[in-house]
């Protein structure tokens, strides 16, 4: 139970990959506050869950997009737990479409949410961790946002933004004991990639080096490495979980 009495907060948390990060956190003893956009009854099964294994789970309804929102998610935590250890920023969205013919609010949208939503969340944290000269945060990218993919011109930016943003925030905070990395899953076994055409999953599957998709849990274990203690020193770093996709 290596965060046993630590405090996350995860966005997106409610299904796939976000909900194996809570469930990955809470296996290691953190309390959990869950936010989510879309459904609360899945996010509630989520907090139930991880209830069930002996941590206390907060379930808020929050748009990562909108700063007063964000203001409100990180007030609650505090307000219920006292302090926040660590941040997953998982919240994120897709609006597929090939350049020429993408609309300008698909670009927004998946900016919006995937990185100001990022920003956002970080900025209310920073200074509370700060404070506490202690805090993990841990942002999720993708391989896309590393190598780019046909369809993608939006997500692809906003996860390679996130990138950025990663390596920024932790040379800003490294001196007051707070991390920034990130975590770029690869081809994930989750509903989206579920409603992907399966010429488009057998092409992808295909450029892979190890043959296989990835699990949802693959992804959490990286994530709760990096809020763990035995990543202490280590920050600004980026670890792919792809099979070897983005060699």
């Amino acid at each position: 139970m290596s965060l046993k009495g630590k405090t996350a907060v995860v966005t997106g948390g409610g299904r796939g990959i976000g909900r194996a990060v809570c469930l990955e956190l809470a296996t290691q003893g953190a309390d959990v506050v869950l936010c989510y956009a879309g459904s609360e009854a899945t996010a509630r099964q989520t907090a139930a869950a991880c209830e069930a294994m002996g941590v206390r789970a907060l379930t808020v309804r929050c748009d990562v997009s909108s700063p007063q929102q964000v203001a409100r998610l990180m007030e609650t935590a505090l307000q219920e737990f006292g302090r926040i250890d660590i941040l997953v920023n998982n919240a994120g969205i897709t609006r597929d479409g090939l350049l020429m013919s993408m609309k300008e609010e698909d670009f927004d949208q998946v900016i919006a949410a995937n990185l100001k939503g990022t920003f956002l969340c970080m900025k209310a944290v920073s200074r509370q961790m700060v404070k506490q000269r202690y805090g993990r945060i841990v942002n999720l990218s993708s391989v896309v946002g590393l190598r780019g993919n046909a369809g993608q011109v939006n997500y692809a930016a906003s996860k390679a933004g996130v990138v950025g943003m990663t390596k920024s925030a932790a040379k800003e905070l490294a001196g007051r004991g707070v991390t920034v990395n990130a975590v770029a899953p690869g081809f994930i076994d989750t509903d989206m990639t579920a409603a992907m055409p399966e010429k488009a999953r057998t092409a992808t599957l295909a450029s892979i080096p190890m043959g296989k998709m990835g699990a949802a849990a693959d992804v959490a274990k990286a994530v709760a490495f990096f809020a763990g203690d035995s990543a202490a020193y280590i920050t600004g770093q980026v670890l792919c979980v792809d099979g070897g996709m983005a060699m």
